[in-house]
């Protein structure tokens, strides 16, 4: 995790978001409590970080790994960052009483005639529950916790209560089966984490070495988030912008999921999209800008995926919309790659011959013909002194023919056929000539004249043309060098800004890659360009 906090004392950030809770930027503070939260938590730092980040903008983590891997204890750490929670706990399965959950029926409320519960303690009066393999749960707990995460309310009897209620932290080894209907229930869980066993080997001898994790730590007076910073945020989060790069990947992963929706069978709500971008936007206001960039959008990973098979594959696309997308450069990069290439055609097509051009004559009706004189030798009579017993011919061979593997026929020069040659070509240019006379050698073999070879420089070019394309080149090269320059002044203050406690060093590189992708392409064609206009002088 990128936990080193800048230090930002006698600076104003540009792009600072204006807190009416604290004039202190909140990226070091929130960093210092994931520090302490996380303490002793190997291999957890970046799940405490996502999942307090979704507690921070009211939104709900789903927990999914095997047994003991601390799903529980990631819950309770999270309560710890805020004065004062009210927490709530339960261990589901299929005989979980709804008086476990929300509270046991009020036996004075009874003498009176109505029916209510005793709810203080459960979860309609937590700040923060966990509910350990809740697809277990029976019907009617789901639907009641269904109205809770949705309203935020409970009704107790005739009431109507409001359900203070923060985030609720779910765990589970397995996600809802399908056609169970849990779909809107799971759909509500925006974060989706998984929490492997413990992978690398010092971590693991750490763990064993060690005392077990206490389920809550100490964090100072000045870090605890209180009630009313919290409520604070909740309105502040939606001053946050989702910039255009930010725009630009999520079209790219829409794309990308309808193109496999198929294989991959992600259904992504309106919805959640909708709460998606309120997670973007609060990591990048609890980082202190007032926009999102590519490190809030790699927090898209988490919110995708349905189950373990496509968890991955989600994965995937996301990083790879995140490196597909540099800065929103000032130019349409697609289309000029196109004028480009087409301005290259156009130049290489006038400077150059784009195949092999052969000698050749014209009969009648402008026909054209390779212009063949062959001597067929007798095969008894073939010394010098008997020349006059070979015969000569001059004949004409149709270009139309050239490099098929038809047998045809050869004319003469008025363009009639002459039928004691036979001529089949071999399919690669040269063709085989047959003489019908038995005491004639039967073939000859002919190649036809180049006179110009495939990039071969033409001797005579319309220089006007030429010219008037050498300026489209000069023109395209000065808009590349403009978008080159902004993109370098952007990447000045914005890759400074990547770093975030919410994602992970090895995440943000995705973005800096693709930084980097889109400065070379830009260089590449600027060097293109250069190519294209020595070619034009």
């Amino acid at each position: 995790m990128n936990t080193k906090a800048k230090d930002q004392t006698g600076k104003k950030e540009k792009n600072k978001v204006s807190k009416t809770t604290d004039t202190v930027l909140l990226q070091p503070r929130i960093t210092n409590i994931i520090q302490v939260i996380s303490s002793g938590m190997h291999e957890r730092e970046e799940i405490m970080a996502v999942a307090l980040l979704g507690a921070f903008s009211g939104q709900n983590t789903f927990l999914f790994g095997p047994p003991g891997t601390a799903k529980s204890l990631i819950s309770r750490r999270l309560a710890c960052a805020f004065k004062e929670p009210s927490y709530f706990e339960c261990l589901m399965n299929r005989f979980t009483e709804p008086s476990e959950v929300v509270g046991p029926v009020s036996v004075k409320a009874l003498k009176e005639d109505k029916y209510t519960r005793k709810t203080e303690g459960y979860l309609p009066t937590a700040d923060f529950a966990f509910l350990d393999e809740i697809w277990k749960s029976s019907p009617a707990i789901l639907n009641t916790l269904l109205t809770i995460i949705n309203e935020h309310i409970y009704r107790n009897g005739d009431e109507i209560t409001q359900v203070p209620l923060k985030a609720l932290i779910a765990a589970s080894n397995e996600t809802p089966q399908e056609n169970q209907g849990l779909e809107a229930l799971y759909d509500r869980f925006i974060i989706r984490m998984f929490v492997p066993p413990i992978q690398l080997k010092q971590n693991f001898d750490d763990l064993l070495s060690a005392k077990p994790n206490a389920s809550s730590v100490e964090i100072s007076s000045d870090l605890l988030i209180t009630q009313e910073e919290w409520m604070t945020w909740q309105k502040e989060l939606h001053s946050v912008q989702l910039s255009k790069e930010t725009m630009n990947i999520i079209h790219l992963i829409r794309n990308e999921l309808s193109d496999k929706s198929g294989e991959l069978k992600v259904y992504v709500s309106d919805r959640r999209w909708q709460r998606a971008a309120m997670l973007m936007k609060a990591s990048a206001y609890f980082c202190d800008r007032t926009e999102t960039n590519h490190s809030d959008a790699m927090l898209l990973k988490y919110c995708l995926w349905t189950t373990p098979d496509n968890r991955e594959d989600i994965t995937n696309i996301v990083k790879s919309a995140v490196t597909a997308c540099g800065f929103d450069a000032p130019l349409n990069m697609a289309e000029i790659q196109k004028k480009k290439e087409k301005l290259e055609q156009e130049i290489l097509k006038e400077l150059y011959y784009q195949k092999d051009v052969y000698k050749m004559v014209k009969l009648e009706g402008n026909k054209k013909y390779f212009q063949v004189t062959e001597v067929f030798k007798h095969r008894h009579y073939n010394s010098y002194h008997y020349q006059q017993y070979n015969k000569k011919f001059t004949f004409y061979i149709p270009v139309s023919e050239y490099k098929s593997k038809d047998v045809t026929f050869p004319v003469d020069e008025n363009g009639n056929s002459v039928k004691k040659l036979r001529i089949s070509f071999d399919g690669q240019g040269s063709c085989f000539i047959k003489y019908d006379e038995y005491e004639y050698d039967t073939k000859v073999t002919f190649s036809p004249e180049v006179l110009f070879h495939k990039g071969d420089k033409k001797e005579q070019v319309n220089e006007r043309l030429i010219k008037a394309l050498s300026e489209e080149v000069k023109v395209m090269k000065s808009s590349l060098v403009n978008s080159q320059r902004s993109i370098s002044q952007k990447s000045k203050n914005f890759l400074s800004r990547l770093n975030t406690p919410f994602v992970s060093e090895e995440d943000t590189k995705c973005a800096i890659k693709g930084f980097n992708d889109q400065r070379e392409s830009l260089e590449l064609k600027i060097k293109d360009c250069d190519r294209l206009e020595s070619l034009c002088s």
